[in-house]
């Protein structure tokens, strides 16, 4: 029994660590700032998600997002509006993808403000640097999503990974914590196996 017991807990804190929620969150100060996440999937998946949740009805800049293949470099996917990946936390200009399927291996998540588009690879300058157009601070920038110019001009992103093993921003140090459900779990295994250690010690 306590066998079983063990290998349960083993198997829960295994899978806890694929279904991790990641959350990184920051802001930009120009409009042609790009925000990388780089995250890892270390077995095939068919249920990864990543997504912006940070436009909030017009609060912050319109993202645009792309995927690469992050050994390549190649760009697998680009998307400017998508809500759909998550509709409990994005609003109409959010974006992201929801993959039915992605191999294993490593790969990036990359946030633009639109209309900035990404090249075909990760070390193509996207569009605005490509046609070598004076960076302007959010703040002063009339973003074509904007109808009048008075709003979506927030410098704040955040972006949300899910089924993910591992995630990080190479331009911040350190890792982000999973969000408090992928803890919760993760505290009902280490719990176990504390309770069979008390169980053999008597």
């Amino acid at each position: 029994m306590k066998k079983h017991l063990a290998i349960a807990v083993l198997a829960t804190l295994g899978s806890q660590a694929h279904a991790a929620l990641f959350n990184f969150t920051g802001n930009i100060t120009y409009n042609t700032d790009v925000v990388q996440i780089n995250f890892t999937l270390l077995n095939d998946a068919t249920n990864v998600r990543v997504w912006t949740d940070s436009f909030r009805n017009g609060v912050n800049f319109d993202p645009i997002t792309a995927l690469w293949n992050l050994s390549t470099g190649s760009r697998i996917a680009e998307n400017d509006d998508d809500d759909d990946v998550d509709p409990a936390t994005q609003t109409y200009y959010d974006s992201g993808f929801s993959l039915g399927f992605l191999a294993a291996g490593e790969y990036a998540f990359t946030i633009a403000a639109y209309a900035n588009f990404a090249g075909n690879n990760l070390s193509d300058p996207f569009d605005y640097a490509a046609r070598g157009e004076t960076p302007i601070r959010i703040a002063d920038w009339c973003q074509p999503a904007s109808n009048d110019c008075t709003n979506q001009k927030g410098t704040f992103w955040s972006v949300r990974l899910d089924g993910v093993d591992e995630a990080s921003n190479p331009n911040q140090p350190g890792n982000p914590v999973p969000e408090p459900g992928s803890l919760a779990l993760a505290g009902l295994g280490l719990m176990g196996l504390a309770s069979l250690r008390r169980r053999k010690a008597a």
